[in-house]
This record gives structure tokens, sequence and C-alpha cells, in this order.
């Protein structure tokens, strides 16, 4: 009697059982958060998906369209439909990355690979294509290297390894290098610290020798029509986080990359290379300020200030125009890792932290909401509760990069609550009943 057959596929069969019953439940589509009383609606499949960097323009000039990123490349989402049963991402670009909207016409801009398209990292990645929303047409734009402007008649894209053509660009002193334990913790040991704080000490002295030793760097814009170059703004630093102005096509906003507290980050460039100007100028020692956008009509450069790091939090922007600067003040919780502005710049989203990140939160893991009020002040409203969300990068998650649809009745961010389930939610600004 062969026993051996019955035997395996018994097994076989508790097995199989074991391995269904251990496979991760789908993410959920629709439900109300307990502890914030807002609906929050899920805009992915089961491939799940991201939305676009925080700075990253996600929505068509009428504001009836929003781009998010999926596993099979750029999909398109219809605003007026979400929280209905007929909202759905549909595929424009197959397998296209890092896509962004126009400023003035229905068309999303992207390549294959994303390179140097989300975040502004400013590199050359090929190609770059445009897909009209309503149409579905695709056209090439030969020319363009990296970023497209307001008017789509340059690019931009960084030279990292760049050559002072003239000699009137020295290199400055190599700055010494401080243990970022002795900056971020004076008078600490390792031992002394969280593990949380560990990891960000780490983390910080990775960045620090792009602070303290940059190489020369410069922007080289091209004329999307000729395809004629200029290699301007020759300037030591990392340059980062390259946006163009939302209105005026000529204007570029960048940063110095690296340890924030160590360098004079924000910054602005005309495309010929005139008017390089500081943003926000530090007044105080480990003082910071980063994570740039522009407000949605250009007038203005908002960013994260903290007065000194990780002790006293802002939400700053400079008037271009007046250079004035105008703070709203948050709570260590209402912090985020990106903020984001409505279009009008009366609500702000804060996509918030864990312990590791810069504010050392210990209940910051939130999607917040911040209104402006008469006074100049922010009062604070928490949408959802991420604290199951992994917000760190460099151990497997993701940053949930919070945009504010043009209706202003939806925040949309990443969410990541269980491994491998990386999805793109919408939280309803009105509570609900």
């Amino acid at each position: 009697m062969n026993i051996k057959a019955p035997f395996v596929a018994g097994m076989l069969m508790i097995l199989g059982r074991g391995l269904i019953s251990q496979a991760p439940p789908a993410a959920p589509k629709d439900w109300i958060d307990p502890d914030t009383g807002h609906r929050i609606v899920r805009l992915t499949d089961d491939a799940g998906g991201s939305t676009l960097y925080f700075h990253d323009n996600a929505f068509s000039p009428e504001g009836d369209r929003m781009i998010v990123n999926t596993p099979s490349g750029i999909a398109v989402v219809d605003v007026s439909k979400i929280g209905t049963n007929d909202v759905r991402a549909e595929i424009i670009a197959p397998r296209g990355r890092g896509g962004y909207f126009s400023r003035r016409t229905r068309d999303i801009y992207y390549n294959s690979t994303g390179d140097g398209v989300g975040n502004g990292r400013g590199n050359s990645s090929g190609v770059v294509t445009a897909v009209n929303v309503d149409t579905k047409q695709t056209r090439e734009l030969p020319n363009a290297r990296g970023l497209i402007n307001a008017d789509e008649t340059l690019s931009v894209v960084k030279n990292a390894n760049a050559v002072d053509p003239d000699g009137t660009h020295p290199r400055p002193p190599v700055r010494a290098a401080v243990p970022q334990l002795q900056r971020m913790f004076p008078g600490k040991r390792m031992e002394d610290l969280t593990s949380d704080q560990q990891y960000s000490v780490t983390k910080e002295d990775g960045l620090a020798p792009r602070a303290l030793n940059p190489t020369l760097q410069s922007f080289v814009f091209t004329n999307l029509k000729t395809g004629a170059s200029k290699e301007t703004g020759f300037q030591y630093g990392d340059l980062n986080h390259l946006q163009f102005n939302p209105v005026d096509p000529n204007l570029l906003l960048y940063c110095h990359e690296g340890t924030w507290h160590e360098l004079d980050r924000t910054w602005t460039i005309r495309t010929d290379g005139t008017q390089m100007r500081l943003m926000h100028k530090r007044t105080m020692d480990m003082e910071i300020n980063g994570h740039e956008w522009w407000s949605w009509d250009g007038k203005t450069v908002w960013f994260d200030l903290q007065t000194p790091r990780s002790v006293d939090f802002w939400v700053a922007g400079v008037n271009m125009a007046s250079g004035r600067e105008v703070r709203y003040h948050l709570q260590r919780g209402w912090w985020g890792v990106h903020f984001n502005s409505s279009r009008d710049d009366t609500l702000f989203a804060s996509d918030g932290g864990d312990a590791s990140q810069v504010a050392y939160a210990t209940d910051g893991m939130w999607i917040n909401l911040l209104r402006v009020q008469a006074n100049s002040t922010v009062t604070r409203e928490p949408l959802v509760n991420m604290s199951k969300h992994n917000y760190v990068t460099g151990r497997g998650g993701v940053e949930p990069n919070a945009h504010i649809t043009p209706d202003k009745k939806w925040v949309v961010f990443t969410g990541q609550f269980a491994p491998g389930q990386r999805h793109v939610y919408a939280v309803e600004i009105a509570k609900s009943k």
C-alpha cells in the first residue's frame, strides 16, 4: 500500500490553507477614522500607488484632474468623483513615472524612468513626452531635458560636474566636519539617545559632506523651440528641488541640499543667470528651513522653518515682490515631513512624522489640516491617524506627500499601513456626520 501520495497531498492542502490564511488582507477602501471623525477613501486599486512629491504639480489648471503614480504607470483621477462609487485611477501613461501637470494646458509631462522629473532632482533622463488628459494624444518634446517651465519655452537640468568657465568661481575653503552628534545633541553620547534619535544622527552624518565640501554645479537651460542651451548659475552646492515658478516662466526655485543647519538652503534665480537670491537667511545656530514650494499664484515661496532645529516650528513664506516674510507658528505634534497649501493659501496640509523625524514628536503621526486665521495664526485639525504608517524611507517606508485638492474638499496622500500595501488615499476635509 502506498501511503506517501495521500500523506503528501494532505500536507500540501494544509500548507496551502496556511499560505492562504497568511495572505495580507486587502487595504480598506472606505472608512471613518475613529480618532478624527473624517472619512477616508482609497483611490488606487489593489496593485497600489503613490502621490506625487509634495511640490510637484499634481492638478490640471482647471483643478478637475489629479495625477497619481501606480505600478502600471501614471494614472489620472477625476477630482469631482472622489468619494463616489465612480472614482477610479485611469492609466494614461503606461510605464510612465514621475509626471506632472502643465501649468497652462491639459498636458502631463513625463518620461519612462521618472529620473529628474519627480522631486526636482534636475537630472537629464531622456526624451520628455506630453500626453493630453482629454484626447490621450501624446507628443515628444525632442529638445526638452529635465523640467519644463510654465509656458513650455524652456527646460532645465543641473550639471553636477560643472567646470569654472572663466576662473571667477574659486572653490571655497572646506569646512571642518563636526560630528552630527555634537551638533544635534551637545554633551550627549549615542547611548544616551533613543534609537530614533540615533538613526537621525547617522542620517545627518551622511548628508553633511554635501554641505561642508560642495562641488561646483550649474544649471543648463534649453530653448525647446531651437534646442539652444545656456549654462549659467555656477555655484558651490548640491542643487536640488528645482521648481519653475507657476506663472513667471523665467524664474526658478531651488535649494542647496545637505544638512539643513549647515547651509543657506532656499534660493531663486532668473533663467538668464541673474538675480540669484537667498529666500531666507538663518539668524541663529542650528536654525533650518527647507522643503520649499511655490504658492499657486507664484507670488510666495513657502517652507518649513525651525528656530532652532527640532525646538520651535513654523510654516513660513516670503513674498517675492516685497520680501516680507510671514510665519505661522506650529506645535511640535503639528509638524510634518512636508507641507502643502491650497490654491488660495488659506489651508495647509501637514503629513506628520514619526519619532525619528526632525521634530522627534511622540504624537506626530497624523495628516493635519492647518487653517489660517484672521490674526495670522493657524489652527490644527487632525484628519487621519497615521500611527500604523511607515514613514521611514530608509526602512522600507514612504513619505505621505499630501496634496490639497483645488476645491478644498479633500487631502490626498500616500499611506502604507501594512508592509507592501502602499496606496493613494483621500481624506474628506468636512467631518462626516
